[in-house]
């Protein structure tokens, strides 16, 4: 009798080597910490739209930028950027470590996973340099606030009204009508006049015309004067 039980399996040995028990925990934990990461995101972003004095504190100084005195589209505009790159941040890693520890419930070695992958992200960084560049130039423009829809900006290719704003494409509506398409990446210099006490070259502070112009006038009369 005693052999008869000793050759049996255990019940809770899989001799595949497979954990149903440490899938579903994996799968359970990694569902939980994204709602969880996803509602905390929510309240704050839904927090910082609504212009709550709770982000005012010392302890959250590092978020100024993102909280200055802004009309409420575009202070809502910003936390719905902010939000929405969080929510994929969190997303892409809760589903990749979520799979790494579903592979290793399954028995499968995820070292030569891994390192396929990597060498998969190497050659795609190296390919796609230029929309990492934009993308990154457009989080950095969103969270320091450099512009936002309706501010006239100034680039070396450009002077005209933002009309929409995207963490790769700015859309710039210039004096003469025509539509441009910004590159994030490739703004190097921009002027906000829409931010500070922008005051036309031609105009002086008090809104008189400026003295070089006067003395520019004055002198083309006098060259055609002496011409005469």
């Amino acid at each position: 009798m005693v052999s008869m039980l000793s050759v049996l399996p255990s019940a809770t040995t899989d001799p595949d080597g497979i954990s149903i028990t440490g899938i579903v925990i994996s799968l359970g934990v990694g569902v939980a910490v994204w709602l969880v990461a996803t509602f905390v995101i929510s309240r704050i972003t839904s927090r910082v739209a609504a212009g709550s004095n709770f982000f005012k504190k010392r302890t959250f100084k590092w978020v100024a930028p993102a909280l200055r005195a802004l009309d409420h589209e575009r202070r809502v505009q910003r936390a719905e950027t902010i939000g929405s790159l969080l929510n994929s941040v969190v997303g892409v890693l809760v589903v990749v470590i979520t799979g790494m520890y579903v592979l290793q419930n399954l028995d499968i070695n995820i070292a030569p996973l891994l390192t396929s992958v990597g060498i998969l992200g190497v050659a795609i960084g190296f390919g796609a340099q230029q929309l990492i560049r934009d993308f990154l130039a457009g989080i950095f423009i969103t969270i320091e606030d450099q512009f936002g829809i309706g501010d006239v900006i100034e680039t070396s290719e450009v002077v005209g009204v933002v009309e929409s704003m995207g963490l790769r494409i700015t859309r710039v509506r210039s004096d003469d009508g025509a539509i441009w398409y910004l590159r994030n990446g490739e703004i190097l210099r921009v002027g906000n006049r829409s931010q500070g006490r922008y005051v036309p070259l031609h105009e002086g502070p008090t809104g008189t015309t400026d003295q070089s112009s006067d003395h520019s006038a004055e002198n083309t009369k006098t060259e055609q004067k002496a011409g005469e």
